[in-house]
């Protein structure tokens, strides 16, 4: 049977309470007393719960993060930026995910009445934002990952969307591409919003704007990109690039372009959004823009565990910006397939073999 601290105070005549005060230091206990309780801990081997001791003191050095779901393309860069500074400063972490919708956050609610973390990561799950900045109201630490526009009333980390997408764009005009079709993500997200803004902006400031029989919504699946391309190119409807809101729906859009006979990048110029690894391994590799995924959740993390340590918090978001990698898909790696290989584009990385530009 597991030693308790009852049997460590039955040992050491004194109660519990007082066992409990020599572990946490809390309280005045005797200093021969204290020596006595420490002897029969040592002798029994008792060793002491590790959230009951975090609870008694105040705090549990844990952090709890709650996503949506781990099936997202670009979560696991998120999370893994979050781990790591986690780790490196001696706290655990609490994996919270919203599979299960309603049953999922019950399970998370009550997990937040037990105070299981002391601090909280979100990406934030689909209509949880009102929930969330209830918790951060009543004192619970709140850091959100990808504000998605929504400019929450507690801190967050971010990445410039609109600047991102017009990177893309000022990249495509460059090589002369003057119809895109844009695949954007679901309208009712904010990042799809300031994307397609973002690119479309561009495009209006050099005087050829997008028409709205080339925008096509999306939901960030493989399934949209393809699907969207096949219609167009159905329906007659001319394009000579494409713009896709995350990796996946642009290859979707490459393996449609693929099946329909039509080169990439000599006919049509594809773009991505995300950078992940995926994009140096489709056919051709994709070029995209470069979400800082890691260094958001290395950010937020930072950010949680220094307010936990006593550093004050930032009023405003922090921004990350976006970067730009160019690929094959819009030939990068032979300029003499892009439509005029001697546009100036010096923002931008160029990466002809598809491995990771940092």
């Amino acid at each position: 049977m597991p030693i308790t601290i009852a049997d460590v105070a039955t040992r050491a005549g004194v109660s519990k309470t007082t066992v409990s005060r020599v572990l946490n230091g809390k309280g005045e206990v005797h200093v021969r007393t204290a020596d006595r309780v420490r002897a029969v801990i040592s002798d029994l081997g008792y060793v002491p719960s590790a959230r009951a001791v975090g609870l008694a003191r105040g705090r549990t050095r844990v952090v709890g993060m709650l996503v949506p779901a781990l099936t997202w393309p670009w979560m696991g860069e998120v999370l893994q930026g979050a781990a790591d500074v986690v780790e490196a400063t001696g706290y655990g972490m609490l994996l919270f995910t919203c599979t299960h919708g309603d049953e999922s956050m019950r399970r998370f609610a009550s997990q937040v009445s037990a105070k299981s973390f002391d601090g909280l990561l979100v990406v934030e799950p689909e209509g949880t934002l009102d929930y969330i900045t209830e918790l951060h109201r009543r004192g619970l630490p709140v850091i959100l990952i990808d504000d998605r526009g929504h400019q929450p009333g507690f801190p967050s980390v971010r990445t410039t969307n609109e600047e991102g997408a017009r990177a893309a764009a000022t990249h495509l005009l460059a090589l002369g591409r003057r119809r895109p079709l844009v695949i954007t993500g679901l309208r009712r997200f904010g990042c799809t919003r300031e994307r397609l803004a973002g690119f479309a902006g561009a495009y209006a400031d050099a005087g050829v704007p997008i028409e709205p029989d080339r925008v096509v919504e999306g939901d960030f699946t493989f399934e949209c990109g393809r699907a969207a391309v096949r219609r167009l190119l159905a329906d007659g409807v001319p394009f000579d690039a494409v713009f896709a809101h995350n990796d996946l729906s642009a290859a979707g859009a490459l393996q449609a372009l693929r099946d329909a006979g039509r080169r990439v990048p000599q006919d049509v110029a594809v773009v991505g959004f995300d950078d992940l690894p995926l994009a140096g391994h489709t056919h051709p590799p994709l070029s995209s823009v470069r979400q800082p995924l890691r260094e958001m959740g290395t950010a937020a993390a930072r950010l949680l565990i220094g307010h936990l340590t006593g550093t004050p918090l930032p009023d405003t978001p922090t921004v990350i910006p976006t970067g730009f990698t160019a690929r094959d898909s819009t030939g990068a790696g032979d300029p003499t397939n892009a439509d005029d290989p001697t546009a100036p584009d010096s923002t931008v990385a160029r990466e002809p073999t598809g491995a990771r530009v940092t």
